[in-house]
């Protein structure tokens, strides 16, 4: 998935808004920010890896920011069916 076709998709941004949507069984695939602290991203990708949702960690923060159109930057962005 490219960051265009993110930008176009329906998503949930943020740590604690991407946990809640996996938990439900609501996500299609998770990018996290490969420069985000581990404290917050680990046990995200470790509930994807229970729930078999696929992890991109292609990005920065800013640039998912951006991808999203958040002023801010985003440590996860899940991606919803």
């Amino acid at each position: 998935m490219t960051i265009d076709t993110l930008k176009a998709a329906k998503k949930a941004i943020g740590a604690k808004q991407t946990v809640k949507s996996v938990e439900r069984g609501q996500v299609e695939v998770v990018f996290l920010a490969s420069d985000a602290e581990n404290r917050v991203v680990q046990p995200i990708r470790e509930l994807c890896s229970k729930k078999d949702i696929a992890v991109q960690e292609t990005l920065t923060m800013q640039e998912l920011g951006q991808a999203c159109g958040i002023a801010v930057g985003a440590a996860a962005v899940a991606v919803l069916k």
